[in-house]
């Protein structure tokens, strides 16, 4: 499969899953534009791929995600990957904490997709990347859980308005991912239970019916099937990649 001629946009792009969708488009010929808060992570990334720019944005600001589509120029593929991860008791999740982790994981999708849609130039494909948090509940992950299942409802409900049209929307629902940000969760774990690394990890697969973390990679080979032929008539969709969980 070849993206040659073809721009595309990932959010949160400096590190994890997002560098890895950098890697992966790259790869398959396009032209990849990166996008996160901070310069030096991403320069970082752009700097050992072929084809790979930065911008520095936040998506939560609607004037800093309008700039940032200024800067990358028309794309035909919208990758909504920047995301937050917290986990808290129900009863002390605080105000601020709860809107801090909409603000990221729905309202900056919100933006994201909505300004990918508006400056499509024809036919393309919006994706977000979610969580199989979305399609179940967590415990002591109320806003997380919350605000993936508001980005499946989003990209369920634009995908009926787009239908019509050469655009496709869908969701990627992968379970634990190895990334920093699952290493933040197993350090957190520790922290609390006194358990050691093993067996805080251990606690985190469980719900991964392979027993095992979902390499950002195979969350990549999912965007690349969504963006290459005999794709147009998944829309819609929130793909769980979690081992068969749920």
């Amino acid at each position: 499969m070849t993206l040659a001629g073809r721009r595309v946009l990932i959010t949160g792009g400096g590190s994890g899953t997002g560098a890895d969708l950098a890697c992966g488009f790259a790869g398959a010929g396009a032209e990849v534009v990166i996008a996160g808060r901070r310069a030096e992570a991403l320069a970082a990334v752009a700097g050992k791929l072929d084809g790979v720019r930065a911008v520095v944005a936040d998506v939560t600001d609607e004037g800093s995600v309008a700039a940032m589509f200024a800067a990358a120029g028309p794309c035909d593929i919208v990758i909504a990957n920047a995301g937050a991860a917290a986990s808290a008791p129900f009863a002390r999740i605080t105000l601020a904490d709860w809107n801090a982790m909409l603000a990221v994981n729905l309202t900056g999708v919100f933006l994201t997709l909505r300004g990918g849609l508006l400056q499509l130039p024809g036919a393309g494909r919006l994706i977000a990347v979610a969580s199989v948090a979305g399609l179940k509940g967590a415990p002591y992950a109320a806003a997380y859980a919350a605000s993936k299942h508001g980005v499946i409802g989003l990209v369920r409900t634009l995908a009926l308005e787009v239908a019509r049209r050469a655009v496709t929307v869908n969701a990627l629902c992968p379970g634990y991912l190895a990334t920093d940000m699952t290493e933040s969760s197993v350090a957190n774990i520790m922290a609390k239970t006194g358990l050691d690394r093993d067996a805080a990890l251990a606690a985190i697969t469980a719900a991964n019916p392979q027993r095992r973390l979902i390499a950002p990679s195979e969350v990549t080979a999912a965007a690349l099937w969504l963006c290459g032929p005999g794709s147009d008539g998944v829309n819609g969709q929130a793909i769980a990649i979690s081992g068969g969980d749920p």
